[in-house]
């Protein structure tokens, strides 16, 4: 353990082990009895406590105590010194046996709780007499095996207890590193004072105000700990941790939304229409007659609603919307929120707009994981206008199920010199700085930049490279707060040099590449236009003029980015490695979606597909679909009863019209909600005649599949 080689045992060890086992036997034996028959007098219990001198590791041993305690409480009058005491002394002489057996350290918490409970109305120094024995223990212990995560738990669970101020904890991690070399490639004490530290920053405690100041001072210490041992990586780790301190901010914030601020939309019930010549950014179609609006925070946030959300509008009147997390899991806590708002009804003669302003934390309520509020109100506005005819047209026109052909001459390049301006404006528009916290990122970004110069003195090794590709995709992040100045190339550059020199972890390396890489493609006008696209099939009369976005044959292997996406409704990601589609749950406009040649091994990594609605065509050809019996990437078992995102899952609903799907429940729960006219799905191992009939039962809007007419 921890490079402490263990000698091997000698005859005479062998034979004392043999003679342990044959006594344990009895004892156990003799436990159980008790055990069931509730004995529970002073001879059962000193077997129990001879057992676990032996076997600390036996739970059934440790439930029989807690049965033992819970009965001598029950008495009149119970003298809790004599119950208790007993149970500590128990537990110390199980851990001199094994100071890693779990069931030992649960007893210690379970029975601290009941003894605090208990003399919760004593004085403080008869509690103060415990507290200073568990922290002479967990001393003790810590100096045998500094690295004992049990007793770095224990005492974290002790202080909060006994109420011990995480300044003195974090004084005697301090202690720890100066007391001992070794330390410093401590994992339990560096997650100690990242624990410690975190909790002493949110509460702003008393010399931990200043965020800059103490993030600069762990700082110093963690790097002089790295230049003492780079092959340790526990500071590494550490410094991973300071680092997402420095980059996020406290408070969650509002960082773009569709409609974007200042934009004009154009509604339509359907894609023909003359009038929809606005950019790719601006124009929605929907023939259910509402169209979304999306917002997508810095992090996962709660409590999203009609009192913290509220909409003033000439039409949209009522602000009893209903909002939803956008999240697989049915979590409340979500970085993408969406609700549906009705098309406005038309004005006769006129094609004047609709304005629609949304204030964002209107009231308090939504929060942060981390606990923490959002702190200030956030407002945005946009225009929104029926397309010209719409009511005279009366019925929406059929699209006649043209067939949606991924080809590259039916994608042709913007005309840049008309919509330049246009889409300027627009694409300025579609993230929201608003960050109040005034010059924070000006000390963030210093901090960054001097580790920077730091670690460039450190890219002999793996780890070393590793680091400074996130600090510069930290520096990234806090210059595109204020401003559009970011250099992606070099850290493209190291995850490349990382991918050859660490081929172990090459999959890590090529997902946080694919997540810089779509940084750069989205970080301004220029860049991301060289991958829009606007899509017309001119063997077709009735279908409209697409925009698209194409990242294809990119070699990406995950998806980032997509808060500068909300606006796409045509995506191509055909030809890279992608294995999961995590995150485009929030393009809510998608109704085109090209995932063909890739790595996707079954239905249950398009999970995000199921939130969705508004996707028609979908293209799923050639991946490994069906290959493996079980996608062991996200499932242990395959069955539907096993999975959270399942729990609703209804005999009754399973089986519409008859059809079986105990062989396909996978795809069953992906279609089942979707209205595809457009499908395609050749080229893996699932698609044969039986699943094909299986779709087009499942999912009766089916027009087209495998490039076939249906109907």
């Amino acid at each position: 353990m921890h490079g402490r080689p263990r000698k091997a045992p000698t005859r005479e060890d062998e034979a004392a082990s043999a003679a342990k086992g044959k006594n344990l036997g009895f004892l156990q034996s003799q436990l159980l009895y008790n055990h069931h028959k509730n004995i529970y007098n002073e001879e059962a219990l000193d077997l129990s406590a001879k057992t676990l001198q032996i076997n600390p590791d036996l739970y059934t041993a440790w439930n029989y105590r807690k049965l033992a305690v819970q009965h001598k409480l029950a008495a009149s009058h119970p003298d809790f010194n004599s119950i208790f005491d007993p149970e500590l002394r128990l537990v110390e002489s199980a851990l001199r046996t094994n100071p890693k057996a779990y069931g030992a350290w649960y007893h210690r918490e379970w029975v601290l709780r009941r003894l605090s409970k208990a003399h919760s109305s004593s004085s403080s120094s008869y509690l103060n007499d415990y507290l200073d024995h568990e922290l002479q223990l967990l001393e003790t212990l810590l100096k045998h095996d500094s690295r004992n995560f049990h007793a770095w738990n224990h005492r974290r669970f002790v202080a909060a207890l006994f109420n011990t101020s995480d300044q003195e904890e974090l004084k005697f991690t301090n202690e720890m590193i100066q007391d001992k070399q070794d330390n410093l490639s401590n994992y339990s004490m560096w997650h100690h004072r990242r624990v410690l530290l975190s909790g002493l920053l949110k509460k702003k405690a008393q010399g931990f105000s200043s965020k800059e100041k103490v993030l600069r001072d762990e700082y110093e210490l963690v790097d002089g700990a790295i230049v003492a041992g780079t092959e340790d990586q526990s500071g590494w780790f550490y410094h991973l941790s300071l680092l997402e301190q420095t980059v996020n901010m406290d408070a969650p914030f509002l960082v773009s939304s569709w409609p974007s601020h200042g934009s004009h939309v154009l509604l339509s019930r359907n894609r023909c229409s003359d009038d929809c010549s606005l950019s790719q950014f601006d124009s929605f179609h929907s023939s259910s007659g509402t169209f979304p609006l999306i917002l997508y925070f810095t992090e996962d946030v709660q409590g999203v609603n009609s009192s913290t959300i509220t909409i003033e509008s000439s039409f949209c009147t009522k602000n009893n919307l209903h909002w939803t997390p956008l999240m697989q899991n049915r979590s409340q806590f979500s970085q993408a929120w969406v609700t549906h708002i009705i098309f406005p009804g038309a004005r006769p003669h006129s094609s004047e707009p609709y304005l629609l302003e949304i204030s964002v934390g209107q009231s308090q309520g939504i929060i942060s994981r981390n606990g923490f509020p959002y702190s200030h109100l956030t407002q945005f506005n946009f225009k929104v206008r029926l397309c010209l005819g719409e009511t005279e047209r009366g019925e929406v026109e059929d699209l006649d199920g043209d067939i949606i052909l991924w080809k590259d001459e039916n994608f042709h390049a913007l005309q840049t010199e008309s919509q330049e301006p246009h889409e300027a404006v627009s694409f300025d528009q579609l993230i929201i700085n608003d960050v109040h916290e005034p010059n924070t990122s000006n000390w963030r970004a210093a901090i960054v930049s001097n580790e920077i110069d730091f670690f460039q003195t450190l890219l002999f090794c793996k780890i070393g490279i590793l680091t400074l590709a996130r600090l510069l995709t930290a520096k990234n992040v806090l210059l595109s707060r204020c401003t559009n100045k970011t250099v992606h190339s070099k850290v493209l550059e190291l995850y490349k040099d990382l991918i050859k020199l660490d081929p172990l972890h090459s999959q890590y390396y090529k997902d946080q590449h694919s997540l810089v890489f779509l940084q750069e493609v989205t970080s301004n006008r220029e860049s991301l236009q060289r991958h829009c696209c606007s899509y017309k099939n001119f063997a077709s009369a009735s279908i409209g003029n697409y925009k698209c976005v194409r990242l294809n044959n990119i070699s990406l292997s995950r998806m980032g980015s997509v808060e500068k996406l909300l606006w796409v409704s045509m995506l191509d990601l055909s030809h890279n490695e992608l294995c999961s589609i995590e995150g485009l749950e929030a393009m809510q406009l998608l109704s085109c979606l090209n995932l063909s040649v890739n790595k996707f091994s079954g239905f249950s990594a398009l999970g995000p597909l199921r939130l969705l609605k508004s996707l028609e065509v979908l293209n799923i050809s050639y991946n490994e679909i069906g290959l493996h019996t079980t996608d062991t990437t996200r499932y242990l078992c395959s069955s539907p009863l096993s999975h959270t995102e399942e729990a609703s899952w209804n005999c009754d609903e399973i089986m519409p019209g008859g059809v079986s799907v105990m062989n396909y429940w996978e795809a069953f729960l992906i279609f089942k909600s979707l209205r595809l006219t457009q499908l395609d799905i050749a080229g893996n191992a699932i698609a044969g005649e039986n699943f094909k009939s299986f779709l087009v039962k499942v999912v009766p809007s089916l027009q087209w599949l495998d490039g076939d007419k249906l109907r």
